[in-house]
């Protein structure tokens, strides 16, 4: 996956949330979890500090790619799920929660949502990128 870095932080007193768009399937969880906080037609489109960090984070957990991820200024982090799971979709995505450590081109990578690529045709493996069949 080239440019790792390619993440933009937005920050807020207590929380920043971070946004990698090449993972972005658009799910559309955030901006109907809180349309006042993500809205598209904005610029910056994420805004966190129209919220409290607890109900940020809530939202953040309901993205399903792991394209939003969040760091409280305390230092907490995202809790993986536990157990593990990993959920088919019935094109051959797979959709896996917990505590990860998936290997990408450029390492390890340490996560706890992510959607991967079933079907090989990604053009950011492992993850899914809806370039194939399998992100239909």
């Amino acid at each position: 996956m080239s440019g790792e870095s390619e993440q933009k932080a937005y920050q807020a007193e207590s929380i920043t949330v971070t946004f990698e768009a090449r993972r972005c399937l658009h799910a559309a969880e955030c901006v109907q979890g809180l349309p006042e906080v993500f809205d598209p037609a904005k610029r910056p489109w994420i805004q966190p500090d129209k919220t409290t960090a607890e109900r940020l984070a809530e939202v953040v957990r309901r993205c399903p790619s792991g394209a939003l991820q969040y760091e409280l200024v305390e230092g907490g982090t995202e809790t993986p799920d536990r157990p593990t799971t990993i959920t088919r979709s019935a094109t051959g995505q797979l959709t896996v929660r917990g505590e990860l450590n998936v290997g990408t081109p450029q390492g390890a990578r340490a996560e706890t949502r992510v959607m991967l690529c079933g079907c090989g045709q990604s053009r950011l493996q492992p993850y899914c990128d809806h370039a194939g069949p399998c992100g239909q």
